[in-house]
C-alpha cells in the first residue's frame, strides 16, 4: 500500500460516478443544460437587479447575492466534473482538491446564512410592515451578507486544513468532486477529528439556521392567523411563498445526502453521487425560476425587456404587506 506523508503533493483520481463511467458522456448532457441554466437564470436576475432602480430593495439584494452564491457553487464544481465526463480528466491535486472542497461547502455555508436573512426579511415585510424600510436599509443587507461571508470563512477554512494533516492511503475518490466525507475516507490512521468537525458543521450549519428560519415562520404564521381578510392573508402568505419553495429545495437533497454519508444508509454509491451532485446544482437552477414565477416585479421586468404584454403577468406582490 502506497502512503502519501505530504498531501500538499498528492494527486487524487476522481472517478465521477462509480458503475456509470461508460454513461459519462452521456451524462454530461443534462449537467451542461443545467450549467447553461444556472449561468443564465441566475446571470439575468444579477443584471435585472443591477440596472432596474426599482429592484434595489433589502429584498432583491438579499435576492442578489444568493445568485451570486449559487454561481460561485456552480463555477467551482461544474467545470471539472464536465473535463471528467467529456475528456476522462480525473486528476486533481491535493491543493485543487482543497480549494474546490473550501468553496463548494463555503457557498453552501453562505446560501444557508442567506436563507436566515431573507427569512428575517420576510418577518419584517409581514409583522413589522410599517417598519420595513427603517429596519431593512442597504446598510443592513451589506453587514448582513459579510456576516454570511465570515461564517462561511470561519467554519468551512478548517476543514481543508485538518485534511493537509492527514496521511493518504488511497489516491482513488469515488466521486465526482472533493466532497469533504469522501476525501476523509481517503485517509489512513486518525480521522476522528474530521468526522466530528463535519458532523458538528451539520448542526451549526443546517441545523441552527433551520431553527431560526422555522422561528421567523412561526411568528409570521402567529400574525397571519390575526389578520381579518381573506385577501391580507393571501397576500402575507404570497409574499412569503418564493422563499418556502428556496428553502425546500435547498434543505431536504443537502440533509438526505449528509445523512447517507454519516449514517451509512444502504443505497447504490450512483444514486449517492447523483443527489450530492443534484442537492448543489439544483437548487441553483430553481432559485430564478422560483422567484420568476412568484415574484411579480421581476415578471414585469423579464416581459419588458423580452417587448412581452404584461397584462397577463399582473399577480401578488411580494413586497412589505402594508405597500
Amino acid at each position: 500500500m502506497l502512503i502519501f506523508n505530504h498531501s500538499s503533493f498528492t494527486t487524487f483520481t476522481l472517478i465521477g460516478i462509480p458503475g456509470l463511467e461508460s454513461q459519462h458522456l452521456w451524462l454530461s448532457l443534462p449537467f451542461s443544460f443545467i450549467f447553461l441554466a444556472i449561468l443564465i437564470g441566475n446571470g439575468a436576475i444579477l443584471f435585472l437587479v443591477a440596472t432596474e432602480p426599482t429592484l434595489h430593495t433589502p429584498m432583491y439584494l438579499l435576492l442578489a447575492l444568493l445568485m451570486v452564491a449559487d454561481l460561485v457553487s456552480t463555477l467551482a464544481l461544474v467545470p471539472k466534473l464536465l473535463c471528467l465526463f467529456w475528456s476522462n480528466d480525473q486528476d486533481i491535486t491535493a491543493n485543487v482538491c482543497f480549494t474546490q472542497m473550501f468553496f463548494i461547502h463555503g457557498t453552501s455555508v453562505v446560501r444557508s446564512a442567506l436563507l436566515v436573512a431573507m427569512a428575517f426579511d420576510r418577518y419584517v415585510a409581514v409583522c413589522k410592515p410599517l417598519c420595513y424600510n427603517t429596519i431593512l436599509n442597504h446598510s443592513l443587507v451589506g453587514r448582513l451578507g459579510l456576516v454570511a461571508l465570515a461564517k462561511s470563512v470561519i467554519l468551512i477554512l478548517p476543514m481543508p486544513l485538518l485534511l493537509q494533516r492527514l496521511t493518504f492511503c488511497h489516491m482513488v475518490i469515488p466521486h465526482t468532486y472533493c466532497d469533504h466525507m469522501a476525501v476523509v475516507k481517503m485517509a489512513c490512521g486518525h480521522t476522528r477529528s474530521s468526522h466530528i468537525y463535519g458532523l458538528i458543521m451539520i448542526l451549526l450549519v443546517v441545523g441552527l439556521d433551520l431553527l431560526l428560519i422555522g422561528f421567523s415562520y412561526a411568528l409570521i404564521l402567529q400574525a397571519v392567523v390575526h389578520l381579518n381578510s381573506r385577501g391580507a392573508i393571501w397576500k402575507a402568505l404570497n409574499t412569503c411563498s418564493a422563499h418556502l419553495f428556496v428553502i425546500l429545495f435547498s434543505y431536504v437533497p443537502a440533509l438526505l445526502s449528509s445523512l447517507t454519508h454519516r449514517i451509512g444508509l444502504s443505497i447504490p454509491p450512483q444514486a449517492h453521487i447523483l443527489l450530492a451532485n443534484l442537492y448543489l446544482l439544483l437548487p441553483s437552477m430553481l432559485n430564478p425560476i422560483i422567484y420568476g414565477i412568484k415574484t411579480k416585479e421581476i415578471r414585469e421586468k423579464v416581459a419588458k425587456y423580452l417587448g412581452i404584454e404584461t397584462a397577463w403577468l399582473v399577480g401578488p406582490s411580494n413586497k412589505p404587506v402594508h405597500e
